[in-house]
């Protein structure tokens, strides 16, 4: 992988005015969820003790690499790896393969203890940072938080918001002249950072290579050893997985990664989970699908023939092939089966939900927290015989590790989507790998999006932005010269030209760009709508009844939503149907308004009129997938104010997505029997 810093997506969660996370006594929705997340990965833990196996993972290594990779048998063995001279490691002990967790509905934590609270808020002030991260310190580290910064202040990294450069204020406030960059606390945590850094941009590992030089660039002067220490204090895991065949003199190759426990955890799991699924016996007494398979419509037959004879399949397509799953969950129903559906976003669910007869639709976040969705049975697993879960390129693998891990033996997965979109804002690659892995059926729908709209984005697919014929105005090209003239035109469509033109009123356009910052970012293009659709002086934190918002309860989840009222609760919002309250201290985080989105926040959306701007500061964001992604939001009619000229084009035909390192097809590949694929 390049050696590039990892880069942060364009919808990194907002963030206060000083980069720090906001200030409140309560935790966050985001925060409880993660929580769980961990009193479960712990109880997984407790669980796979007992069945320790090793890791495949291949040949000798020499250099940097097997220096770090010493490391770990120094650790192992309880010593101190030796400062400069490393011997060869055996390959890192891989987590087992757990059984499917029973997973309950998750519960907020406690609040931590007041007296915490005033501790870690005395020891913030002496170090200068925000008295706001008090209440996040306690969370994370409990009663003895403010001992965990006095003694290493570079851990107030591990509190999300805060910047290396904020840490190191902190510590020279805190140690005076011994707060120096080589200090191998400082290494240690920004090693972590770093990768943590990486999630959000898809990797679950990094290249150690490509850690040691980001850590570098941090002005971290012996990257090396700080990599080293983050795995000898156990920080950081190392992996040495094979790749390619042994050569001549019988060594195999490796690439060396490291990652954190938390990611690698979930995509052990993961793999582990979806090899139960695939391996899972099926065809039950009773079962006849037959019938229905024979009674659908080209590709759904197939779907449906799959599903009868798997235990884990694959589908593929764009808008249009949402009607298979619809009608696989049909065809389920009429058998008398458990089967439900999942959806990335409310707007997905509604869509599917029309098709689909009867109830059994929810969201993936719905499913997961209990909060939708069938109920668990005696043992704690979802009480279903088959899930399909739509818009699967957004899960991330610690979801998908969840979702395997709530589904009871015997039951069976469909995941479904479109390869072409953006990815998940998070760690991994999760449809990616498994499509590339081809460890099940895949099915590929044949139903193409319709009119003039599906022949371009399915153009932009393959690579090839075409002119197409638009009798009815579905593609409208508003080209402009600069930022002021793109804002202005933005707001021209939305307010005025689509509503009259094309019959969409403004409340069902959406405005899409490719980052919040700029001259025509999200903040100016908002704050131009909001003032002509809904101006007002924002007296909740700058919002008013009436606004459009984006709503982002944790990272890589946003809800487009509407602000009913305000009150002593918070800030109350309409969102995909349903009402939800902000709390006060978590709507400067959490909240944005949402006139105009970026192309990750309107991933598995869409609205009846799009309004794609691309001014010219935006060449370094597009890319195939990003276009792709665009512009399929669009129902009925696509705006594109267009100020790139021959940068659309050549994104399209030669920008393809970001790498991500993930290790899950190598998981993969050694826990399924050959010949499962299609």
């Amino acid at each position: 992988m390049s050696t590039e810093p990892p880069e942060t997506p364009e919808d990194a969660e907002p963030e206060s005015a000083d980069g720090t996370p906001a200030e409140g006594a309560q935790v966050s929705e985001a925060e409880a969820e993660l929580a769980a997340q961990r009193l479960e990965r712990e109880r997984i833990e407790r669980r796979k003790a007992e069945r320790q196996a090793p890791v495949e993972a291949g040949g000798k290594l020499s250099g940097t690499a097997a220096d770090l990779l010493a490391a770990v048998r120094a650790v192992e063995s309880g010593q101190k790896p030796a400062a400069t001279v490393f011997e060869e490691v055996r390959p890192a002990p891989r987590r087992p393969a757990p059984e499917p967790v029973r997973r309950a509905p998750a519960v907020a934590p406690a609040a931590p203890a007041a007296g915490a609270v005033e501790d870690v808020r005395e020891v913030l002030v002496q170090g200068g940072a925000p008295e706001g991260l008090a209440v996040r310190a306690a969370a994370v580290w409990g009663e003895g938080a403010a001992d965990v910064l006095r003694s290493d202040p570079w851990q107030l990294l591990r509190i999300a918001g805060v910047r290396p450069e904020q840490a190191d204020g902190f510590a020279r406030a805190l140690l005076g002249a011994e707060a120096g960059p080589g200090d191998e606390r400082r290494g240690r945590s920004l090693a972590v950072w770093l990768l943590e850094q990486a999630a959000p941009a898809g990797h679950t590992v990094l290249d150690l290579a490509a850690l040691a030089e980001a850590l570098g660039r941090q002005g971290v002067p012996e990257p090396e050893a700080a990599v080293r220490d983050a795995i000898a204090e156990g920080d950081v895991l190392v992996f040495q997985d094979a790749i390619g065949e042994a050569g001549e003199d019988g060594e195999q190759p490796v690439r060396v990664l490291v990652g954190l426990e938390r990611y690698a955890m979930a995509e052990e799991s993961l793999a582990d989970g979806l090899a139960r699924l695939a391996n899972s016996v099926t065809g039950r007494d009773g079962e006849d699908w037959e019938p229905a398979a024979a009674s659908a419509e080209g590709s759904a037959g197939e779907l449906i023939r799959a599903v009868a004879g798997h235990g884990l399949v694959l589908h593929t397509g764009g808008e249009a092939s949402a009607v298979e799953p619809a009608a696989l969950l049909n065809a389920a129903h009429g058998l008398g089966l458990r089967a439900w559906a999942a959806t990335h976003s409310p707007l997905g669910r509604a869509r599917l939900a029309a098709l689909v007869e009867g109830p059994g639709v929810a969201t993936v976040a719905g499913l997961l927290s209990g909060a939708e969705g069938p109920g668990r049975d005696a043992d704690g697993a979802w009480a279903v015989d088959l899930l399909v879960v739509l818009d699967a390129p957004q899960l991330d693998v610690e979801a998908a590790a969840l979702v395997t891990e709530s589904l009871p033996d015997g039951a069976r997965l469909v995941l479904a989507g479109d390869p072409g979109v953006l990815g998940s804002v998070g760690p991994g690659r999760v449809f990616a790998d498994l499509l590339a892995a081809r460890i099940c059926p895949q099915v590929a729908s044949r139903r193409p999006d319709p009119g003039p709209l599906g022949e371009l984005v399915s153009g932009i697919g393959v690579g090839e932005l075409n002119q197409v014929a638009a009798p009815g105005k579905e593609v409208v090209i508003v080209p402009v010269r600069d930022a002021g003239e793109a804002v202005h035109r933005t707001v021209q469509l939305v307010v005025d030209s689509v509503p009259r033109a094309i019959g969409v009123p403004a409340e069902e356009t959406q405005v899409i760009t490719p980052g919040h910052g700029g001259a025509v970012g999200t903040r100016v293009l908002n704050a131009a709508l909001k003032e002509r659709l809904n101006p007002g002086p924002g007296r909740f934190g700058g919002f008013d009844p009436g606004d459009r918002v984006a709503y982002s309860p944790a990272p890589g989840r946003t809800l487009p939503g509407r602000v009913v009222r305000a009150d002593g609760e918070g800030l109350h919002l309409e969102c995909g149907g349903e009402d939800v309250v902000v709390p006060r201290e978590r709507v400067d985080a959490a909240v944005r308004h949402g006139w105009a989105l970026t192309a990750h926040q309107a991933v598995g959306c869409r609205w009846p009129a799009v309004v794609v701007v691309l001014p010219g500061d935006a060449v370094p964001a597009l890319s195939r997938p990003w276009v792709y992604t665009a512009f399929g939001r669009a129902g009925r009619h696509l705006s594109v104010v267009h100020g790139v000229e021959q940068a659309l084009p050549r994104a399209v035909a030669e920008v393809t997505a970001k790498p991500r390192t993930t290790r899950l097809p190598l998981l993969l590949a050694p826990q399924v029997p050959s010949g499962t694929g299609d």
